[in-house]
């Protein structure tokens, strides 16, 4: 049976991450591994993720809990500790606020990879799938804008990050050779995505569309919070990755689209 290792990063999170712990506890699908890696919150974060550390066990679902609280040098370090205790097969950062969308969603997950390796792939570096963008406090909101495509590869995000970071499952084994880069303070998660998927390309590993929406992401985050400090360092990422000349290209359209896209709803009132 494919293990998941699912990987909660906390701070002072009391208020968020309830819904994060219940879409977990609710999974039928026995072989996950939840790691909360909290950075030493002074709020009762630490008690909520107790007491559903005692409802899981008690649950007896197969799910095995791990908590660890200690101070760190911001998001990227707390999720490379993460990466480093993961024992599952594949390994996905779920962090407070953001929650798995139905019961059967890690079940759906396993049956990609499996049906890939049925395929004669291999076993898929990549689990990718859609995500829907809900509120602070978890209600929905639409669909995310930047939609996977229906082959993924390290190419693909030239255009963007086109499957959120709550989307992607990697392979444990690539992803923990694969650390997140802390010199990044906002766009570590995107390097990351396309470092392991290079690797997928090296190793010539399918990356697998699980075709439906597998993460509900909580819209505030910290690139939302530092949206122009976040946009100047995920230019130097892809500029890493995709040249330089090409990504100022791109981001050129980027701007262009996000204009007319500003432009649309405005005619269309002007023409009523």
């Amino acid at each position: 049976m494919i293990k998941f290792s699912i990987v909660t990063i906390t701070f002072n999170a009391e208020g968020a991450l309830p819904r994060t712990l219940e879409s977990v506890l609710r999974q039928g699908y026995p072989a996950i591994e939840h790691l909360i890696v909290d950075g030493a919150s002074a709020d009762g974060t630490l008690g909520v993720a107790e007491d559903y550390k005692r409802r899981s066990d008690s649950a007896a679902n197969g799910h095995a809990v791990a908590i660890s609280s200690e101070p760190d040098r911001g998001l990227y370090d707390a999720m490379n500790k993460g990466l480093a205790r993961a024992t599952g097969d594949y390994v996905c950062f779920l962090n407070a606020g953001d929650y798995l969308p139905a019961t059967d969603t890690i079940g759906l997950l396993a049956r990609t990879a499996a049906s890939a390796v049925a395929a004669g792939g291999g076993l898929p570096a990549v689990i990718y799938g859609d995500t829907d963008i809900v509120d602070d406090a978890g209600r929905y909101l639409g669909p995310r804008r930047l939609r996977p495509p229906r082959n993924l590869s390290w190419r693909s995000f030239r255009h963007g990050m086109l499957v959120c970071h709550q989307a992607f499952y990697a392979r444990t084994d690539i992803a923990r050779r694969t650390p997140y880069d802390l010199k990044y303070k906002y766009s570590a998660d995107v390097d990351w995505c396309i470092r392991v998927m290079k690797e997928a390309a090296r190793q010539r590993l399918p990356l697998a569309n699980a075709r439906a929406t597998i993460a509900c992401y909580t819209q505030e985050g910290q690139t939302t919070l530092h949206h122009r400090e976040s946009l100047r360092e995920r230019f130097s990422v892809m500029a890493c990755h995709y040249g330089v000349v090409p990504t100022t290209i791109m981001h050129a359209w980027f701007v262009v689209r996000e204009l007319l896209r500003r432009l649309r709803p405005r005619a269309g009132r002007q023409r009523r």
